[in-house]
């Protein structure tokens, strides 16, 4: 089970792999952080961006994580305007139904 809500029939070799890896991260915490963001942003990623999210992907669960969660900065390497669009995607004030 990929928790996945979107068909990557549309998406090219290489965003498909991406998509596929961002829903199979090790954690289920990870999953659904860089899965949902995937499924609703990777269609529309630029080729840049699309760097900057799989360098991402190559974090650790526990290191990315804590960023996402603020318990640790995230290095100025990985602090990219995608790493910051991913956080601001799952930051709200409401409890979180999964």
């Amino acid at each position: 089970m990929t928790g996945t809500t979107r068909t990557s029939a549309d998406l090219d070799p290489r965003r498909r792999r991406t998509l596929y890896r961002s829903w199979h991260r090790g954690t289920r915490e990870m999953d659904l952080i860089m899965g949902r963001f995937a499924d609703a942003e990777i269609g529309t990623l630029t080729e840049e961006e699309l760097d900057d999210f799989e360098r991402l992907i190559e974090v650790p669960d526990r290191d990315l994580f804590r960023w996402i969660t603020d318990e640790a900065e995230a290095p100025s390497n990985y602090d990219t305007a995608v790493y910051r669009r991913m956080k601001a995607f799952h930051q709200h004030g409401a409890p979180v139904d999964l």
